[in-house]
């Protein structure tokens, strides 16, 4: 059906500095899930339609979180404590924690517990505008579990009104039953994960993590080149604990984004520019390790590399599920204007799923997501954190009111 959403004021994210600047009051024609028309009221009043009052609220696209790992079991507030107190992250591990006490509880999950306890977690994204989220696996590290986790991202979409992109992150550590044999593992994902998870269609790109603690560049090649040739996009978690070159490796096999950076150099920055692939800057995890090493945003700036910014939710080392939370951070830790803050949970995000011809801005013939903010200055939703704005959400050309959700 058509639809009418009028009286409201509009920040489209459209490329250049007139996609921020507040326009309105407009309506926007809404015809089954894409944006028809924008214009004054008088525009659409020609024929009878649903018409909505927005009330003067101020409309973002929907917003994006492009970097999550929302699907896990366990909880590490013990070992949040205990590093706090001042044990190592090697004691702890040694004691049961970190990423393999997670992956314990994950793979002893059912598909049916993955779910229900992913569901609060997606429900903080949603209340803070979201209406597009990326959910990666890698808390399985065999097959049946990384399926387990792909399968429960994929039933999300059908309990809540939300898009989700799944991701294959099967290259997110080395599994203890490969402990020494990582070679072993890589050619497992690349001959057996990969290709099933192909098979099924239950993810549209593979992630690696590219670390002195993880994967080395020859093994996030191997990876990535089996994503290719079955079809699937790559994105790489790359220079957050020193600097691999993994950044370049991506922009250079066409990667979607690469995710973290604080370790970026400028040759891997001059990479991105020329490849155009997303940077993503994931704030909640700098601040929960307690970071010294910034980003490099300014040479990110003077490059022309497109900034995203995303919540990177997981139980270890950025607990997040609120994605305005995450823009004040990007503006108070990593010195970004509440301009590319919107722009990293908006247009950019978009890109780095691969979506920048569907979502993230606000124009005729882009899929109809859109949040609606009771403020009328866009630096607002950087700005406060806690007194949630959200009034609506359209998701797909169908209207959300804040009281279903």
């Amino acid at each position: 059906m058509d639809w009418v959403l009028t009286n409201v004021h509009l920040v489209t994210m459209e490329t250049g500095a007139i996609g921020y600047q507040v326009q309105g009051p407009v309506s926007i024609l809404i015809q089954s899930d894409q944006i028809a028309a924008i214009g004054p009221s008088g525009l659409f009043a020609e024929r009878e339609r649903l018409w909505v009052d927005g009330n003067g609220a101020l409309v973002t696209p929907g917003l994006i979180d492009c970097h999550t790992h929302l699907v896990f079991a366990g909880n590490r507030a013990q070992e949040f404590e205990m590093r706090l107190q001042g044990v190592p992250y090697t004691e702890i591990a040694k004691r049961g924690g970190g990423i393999l006490a997670t992956v314990n509880a994950t793979r002893e999950a059912s598909l049916s517990d993955l779910v229900t306890l992913a569901l609060p977690r997606l429900d903080g994204l949603i209340r803070s505008g979201v209406t597009t989220v990326e959910i990666k696996s890698g808390y399985g590290l065999n097959l049946g579990d990384e399926l387990k986790c792909l399968e429960a991202a994929n039933i999300l979409a059908s309990q809540r009104r939300i898009h989700i992109e799944p991701t294959l992150l099967a290259a997110h550590a080395v599994p203890p039953e490969y402990q020494h044999k990582a070679d072993d593992y890589v050619d497992f994902i690349c001959d057996t994960i990969i290709p099933e998870v192909a098979r099924r269609k239950l993810a549209t790109a593979v992630d690696v993590f590219c670390e002195s603690i993880a994967f080395n560049l020859a093994q996030t090649e191997k990876v990535f080149r089996s994503a290719i040739d079955h079809g699937l996009a790559i994105k790489g978690h790359t220079e957050q604990l020193s600097n691999m070159g993994g950044s370049a490796l991506t922009a250079r096999m066409g990667g979607l984004s690469v995710d973290h950076l604080e370790h970026l150099d400028v040759a891997g920055v001059q990479a991105l520019a020329k490849s155009g692939t997303v940077a993503t800057l994931l704030p909640g995890a700098f601040y929960f390790l307690r970071e010294t090493q910034f980003p490099p945003v300014e040479a990110l700036r003077q490059y022309g590399v497109p900034m995203a910014l995303s919540t990177d939710a997981n139980p270890g080392t950025s607990p997040f599920y609120d994605l305005s939370l995450i823009m004040n951070m990007g503006c108070t830790l990593f010195k970004l204007t509440p301009e590319e803050a919107l722009r990293g949970v908006t247009c950019h995000a978009a890109k780095a799923l691969g979506l920048g011809a569907v979502i993230g801005q606000i124009a005729p013939g882009m899929r109809a997501d859109l949040t609606l903010w009771d403020t009328r200055h866009p630096a607002d939703i950087s700005y406060q954190v806690g007194q949630n704005k959200v009034m609506a959400r359209v998701i797909a050309g169908q209207y959300e009111s804040v009281w279903d959700y």
